[in-house]
C-alpha cells in the first residue's frame, strides 16, 4: 500500500478551484474566494486546509483548526485543541485511505480533536480511535460530537 503523503493547502486561486469539485463547497470557500479578490489573504502560511494530491489533483482533504483552551468545554485538563472539519474524499478516490491518512495526520499534532460525526460516519471515526461524548445540549447544539484523547487527556463531565 502506498502512503499517502498530506500537505498544508495555500489559500490561493488554484487551491478554491479545487474546492469547488468537493460536495461540501460552501460559505467558507466563498468568503475566501472575496477575500482573495479583495487582497486581504494570499498564500496563506497558517491556512487550517491540509490535503492530498494525486497526479497534481487535489483528491482528499480536511480543515482542522486550533481552539483556544480558554473555549475548551470538551477535554479535562482544558487545553488547546483542534476541531476537524470537512473532511471529505472525491468520489472516484474513496475506500483507498485517504481519510485514514488524513485523520492520522491531525492526530500527529499531539492535542485532542473534536469532530461531528456527519452522514452516518459514526463507525470510521470509531475505527479511527475517536469516542463520541455525551450528548449536552447546550454545548453540542444539535452536532454529534466525536472526541480523540491523546494520551493524559479525560473528557470533562
Amino acid at each position: 500500500m502506498s502512503t499517502h503523503r498530506v500537505e498544508r493547502l495555500k489559500i490561493n486561486y488554484k487551491t478554491l478551484e479545487e474546492f469547488q469539485k468537493f460536495r461540501e463547497y460552501g460559505a467558507q470557500e466563498l468568503s475566501m474566494l472575496e477575500d482573495l479578490q479583495a487582497n486581504i489573504i494570499e498564500n496563506d502560511s497558517n491556512s487550517p486546509f491540509y490535503g492530498i494530491y494525486e497526479e497534481n489533483q487535489l483528491v482528499a482533504r480536511i480543515s482542522l483548526y486550533r481552539i483556544d483552551a480558554k473555549y475548551d468545554r470538551y477535554f479535562k485538563p482544558a487545553q488547546d485543541y483542534y476541531e476537524l472539519w470537512k473532511l471529505e474524499v472525491l468520489p472516484q478516490y474513496r475506500e483507498q485511505k485517504y481519510g485514514t491518512a488524513l485523520v492520522n495526520h491531525a492526530k500527529k499534532f499531539g492535542l485532542p480533536v473534536k469532530t461531528n460525526a456527519r452522514c452516518r460516519s459514526d463507525e470510521f471515526w470509531r475505527k479511527m480511535g475517536f469516542q463520541p461524548v455525551t450528548y449536552d445540549p447546550v454545548r453540542d447544539r444539535g452536532e454529534n460530537p466525536f472526541v480523540w484523547l491523546p494520551p493524559g487527556v479525560g473528557l470533562q463531565n
